[in-house]
């Protein structure tokens, strides 16, 4: 992909809001559900030999680069967030790389996928991001644990819709995953979906906290069964998060919910991905496994806090031939 090629891309490219049919989710099919399975030896070596088939560079690699920016859930989710941070954050959203630099590489408009914040920052990242067509993702449904009463997560939901949130990243109950309950969890999700009525909603399975792959090739087909926009691997907060064999199950599991629905869902790596390399070997695990219109911001997000400051450091590098100091590129 030449920078050409990504100025055309990115120009086609549209948020979840204005493209593209949402999932609206089937009934429950146990049979598929219990019939996913998940070879861990082959998932390991297939995900092993990533790195060393794809190396990118000049040109390919910076419009990778600006391809990943264009998907980036650009993120705060900390517990001393002010409205001023958030302001911060939602202006590096707009302007993600310096702007002569963005000039330089035919990207003037290039902006992140969406910025996600907790409830209470809701109202100052829409506050912050009017006009700029930008929406504000927020986490919910008791994140990170997902352990609050039903009708509370329920309720969180809904608050959230109402103060702006275009996007609701929820957490589902990991017990149901652990002790066999599909009905349950479908249940569960088929409740948050309706909850969020326009919003498009992200389940984040929490992979690091379900014990085996064969449970995350379940837990995804079941939330996407139920209506799931995106299925996301992690909330950043578990011991393990994003892995590329993880993403290799999801992504198979995205990719056979479409070859039998026609539906397309959305996938969102979430946190240990902070640096540009490894967004560009996600990216390419994406092409491969599912193809090139899954490498758009409405179908394909990466949930970071640090990844953008490093592909901007790698994109002044391709530009002026020089490495600057990281502390130039902070978020907010």
């Amino acid at each position: 992909m030449t920078i050409t090629d990504q100025q055309t891309a990115l120009g086609a490219a549209q948020l979840p809001q204005v493209h593209g049919a949402r999932n609206p989710g089937m009934a429950l099919d146990m049979d598929w559900v219990l019939s996913a399975r998940a070879n861990r030896s082959a998932i390991e070596r297939r995900a092993a030999t990533l790195p060393g088939r794809r190396s990118v560079k000049k040109d390919h690699q910076a419009a990778w680069m600006a391809r990943a920016i264009s998907c980036i859930d650009l993120t705060t989710l900390a517990g001393d967030d002010t409205a001023g941070r958030v302001a911060r954050l939602c202006a590096k959203a707009r302007q993600p790389v310096r702007a002569d630099l963005l000039e330089v590489l035919g990207l003037p408009d290039l902006t992140v996928g969406a910025v996600c914040v907790y409830h209470d920052m809701i109202a100052p990242a829409v506050k912050a991001l009017d006009g700029s067509g930008i929406p504000v993702a927020a986490v919910s449904t008791g994140f990170p644990a997902g352990l609050s009463p039903m009708h509370l997560r329920i309720a969180e939901i809904e608050e959230s819709v109402k103060a702006g949130a275009e996007e609701i990243d929820i957490v589902i109950s990991r017990r149901k995953v652990l002790t066999g309950d599909w009905q349950g969890l479908y249940d569960e999700m088929k409740a948050f979906r309706a909850a969020c009525g326009e919003a498009h909603v992200k389940a984040i399975l929490a992979t690091g906290e379900l014990g085996t792959l064969q449970n995350v090739a379940r837990a995804s087909l079941v939330c996407m069964m139920a209506g799931a926009d995106f299925i996301k691997t992690s909330t950043g907060k578990e011991s393990v998060n994003a892995t590329l064999p993880v993403s290799l199950v999801m992504m198979r599991a995205i990719r056979e919910y479409h070859l039998r629905t026609g539906v397309r869902v959305g996938y969102k790596p979430a946190g240990g991905i902070s640096k540009a390399k490894d967004a560009v070997l996600y990216l390419s695990l994406v092409k491969e496994e599912l193809g090139d219109r899954w490498l758009r911001p409405d179908l394909f997000r990466f949930g970071a806090s640090s990844l953008l400051g490093d592909i901007e450091r790698q994109l002044e590098h391709h530009v002026t031939g020089a490495y600057s100091a990281s502390w130039r590129h902070a978020s907010a």
